[in-house]
């Protein structure tokens, strides 16, 4: 079973070393893993999506919170998450398969971002259901290169209904449910 870990880190050298590193050591199997800025210059967002039962995945929330340069990080509960790939996928489309190509295109409400004389790029949102099964659809047309980001994560609605640490809560109050940093 997948669990979605986010966690907040200092945006500094190595840092995502040190949690690959810890995944790689305690013998987790990351599915994705997506890192980026976040509102707050100095700080940086991951997404961790880990294959493992719910133990394990605590165990891994339990690992994380004890690396320094990690700041908070919540294990997002299984019904209250919006998670979104993006995927870029290059397909042959010569002319005389173009325009169903154009139409899968559209029932997917995925965008073409590039148009070669022989193929085309495009760029397809959503989860991971839907960007295989455009994937599927475009096989038989020629799939010639696929380019994904991994997955990225945030709670519905207010961070309730997640599993949070933080190094400032557990200083203060210990285990915290819910704190922002």
């Amino acid at each position: 079973m997948s669990h979605v870990l986010v966690a907040y880190t200092d945006d500094e050298p190595g840092v995502l070393t040190r949690v690959a590193s810890l995944f790689r050591r305690r013998g987790f199997n990351i599915h994705s893993l997506t890192v980026g800025p976040t509102e707050r210059p100095g700080v940086s967002r991951m997404t961790i999506v880990v294959d493992a039962d719910e133990a394990l995945a605590r165990r891994a929330v339990e690992h994380m919170r004890k690396l320094v340069n990690v700041l908070e990080v919540q294990q997002l509960d299984h019904q209250r998450k919006v998670i979104r790939d993006l995927a870029l996928v290059r397909v042959k489309a010569g002319p005389d398969v173009r325009s169903a190509v154009l139409e899968l295109v559209q029932v997917f409400r995925a965008t073409v971002v590039d148009i070669a004389e022989d193929s085309l790029v495009i760029e397809c949102t959503g989860n991971l259901e839907k960007i295989e099964a455009l994937v599927e659809m475009l096989r038989p047309y020629g799939v010639l290169e696929v380019g994904r980001t991994g997955a990225v994560a945030m709670a519905r609605g207010t961070r309730v209904g997640t599993t949070s640490h933080t190094r400032a809560a557990d200083a203060t109050k210990g285990d915290a449910q819910v704190m922002s940093v």
